[in-house]
C-alpha cells in the first residue's frame, strides 16, 4: 500500500535571514541544512531521526549565521534533505519509489536517480533506504509544488534583488562533506572544496579570490573534486549576465563529530573564519574591480 505525506507540514519550510541593508553582492544558500522532522514524516520511514540526519549538511546554516550581520541575505532550509532535495531538477524522480505513473516530463534516468539521490531521495548518504513502502505520485507533486518551487522562487528573488542593487550577484551555495570518501580506497578530503562546474558557473577571479581567502586562514582547498557543484550551481551560475554561482563544501570533521552529529568545540572558530572569508573575499573583489568587471563580461 502506498504511503502519503499529506499530513507532513513545515511551518515554514525555509527562512530568509535578511540584513537590515544589503552591503555585499553575495547571497548565501544552505539548501541541505534543514533539521525539522515532523512525526508524520518519521512514521513513513524505516530509519530513526539520527539515521535520517546523516544526509543533512549539519549546522551549515549556523556556520554562516553571521552573514546578515555583515550585510548579505541567508536562505536556509528547515525541511530535511531526506524529505526533498532542492539541489536537483524538480522532477528528478525514481519510478520505483512510487505507486502510479509519473508525468512524462519527469527525469527518471539521471545518474542521481540511479544512485537513489533524486529530488525525492530513496536513500540517505550511507546507502540505507528511507521509506517503508512506496509513495504516491500525488505526494511527490505536492512536495514539489509546496516546498521545491517556493524555495527556488525565494532564491531567484534574492539573486534578482542583489543584481539590481549591485549590478552583479554572487551565489554561495554552501554544503558540508564527510571527512573521508567511502569504500575500500578511503581517502581523507581537504578542508574545503570549491565547485564552479569546471569554470562555467562563475568568473575565474571569484574562485581564485575565495580560495586565497580560505588559504590565508589556514585551510586546505581543492577545486571541483570530488564536488563540482550540483543543480543550483549549474542552473543559477550565468557569468555572462553577471550572476555567479560557487559551491562551497566544508569538511565536517572541522566542526562536528561525524558519529554523534554534535558540534565540536572548534565550531565557533570555523564560524568566525567563514564570516571573515566573506569579508576578505569581498574586499579582494572590490580591489580587483577592473579585472572582476572584465571577467564578468
Amino acid at each position: 500500500m502506498a504511503q502519503t505525506a499529506s499530513e507532513v507540514v513545515f511551518d515554514p519550510p525555509f527562512e530568509i535571514d535578511a540584513p537590515g541593508r544589503l552591503t555585499l553582492p553575495f547571497v548565501v544558500n544552505t539548501p541541505h541544512s534543514g533539521r525539522v522532522y515532523p512525526d508524520a514524516f518519521l512514521a513513513m520511514t524505516r530509519l530513526d531521526r539520527l539515521g535520517l540526519r546523516r544526509s543533512e549538511d549539519c549546522y551549515v546554516d549556523l556556520l554562516f549565521a553571521e552573514a546578515p550581520r555583515i550585510g548579505l541575505p541567508l536562505l536556509k532550509a528547515h525541511f530535511p534533505r531526506a524529505y526533498l532535495d532542492v539541489n536537483r531538477e524538480p522532477y528528478e524522480l525514481d519510478p520505483r519509489m512510487f505507486d502510479g505513473r509519473l508525468p512524462a516530463y519527469a527525469n527518471t534516468r539521471s545518474m542521481r536517480v540511479a544512485g537513489g539521490l533524486g529530488s525525492i531521495p530513496r536513500i540517505v548518504g550511507d546507502g540505507q533506504d528511507i521509506y517503508r513502502a512506496r509513495l504516491t505520485v500525488t505526494d511527490a507533486m505536492r512536495r514539489i509544488d509546496t516546498v521545491y518551487r517556493p524555495y527556488h522562487r525565494a532564491l531567484r528573488g534574492l539573486l534578482q534583488e542583489t543584481h539590481r542593487r549591485f549590478g552583479e550577484a554572487i551565489l554561495l551555495d554552501c554544503h558540508s562533506m564527510p571527512s573521508a570518501s567511502l569504500g575500500a580506497e578511503s581517502q581523507l578530503r581537504p578542508d574545503i572544496v570549491l565547485g564552479d562546474r569546471y569554470g562555467t558557473s562563475c568568473a575565474p577571479v571569484l574562485i581564485d579570490i575565495v580560495q586565497a581567502s580560505f588559504e590565508a586562514l589556514g585551510y586546505r582547498v581543492a577545486r571541483n573534486r570530488p564536488y563540482a557543484g550540483g543543480f543550483i550551481t549549474e542552473h543559477y551560475g550565468q557569468p555572462a549576465s553577471a550572476v555567479h554561482a560557487l559551491q562551497i563544501e566544508i569538511n565536517r570533521a572541522l566542526y562536528m563529530d561525524e558519529e554523534t552529529l554534535e558540534p565540536r568545540p572548534d565550531f565557533a572558530t570555523v564560524q568566525r573564519d567563514l564570516t571573515r572569508m566573506l569579508v576578505d573575499a569581498h574586499r579582494s573583489l572590490s580591489a580587483a574591480s577592473n579585472t572582476w568587471s572584465q571577467a564578468a563580461e
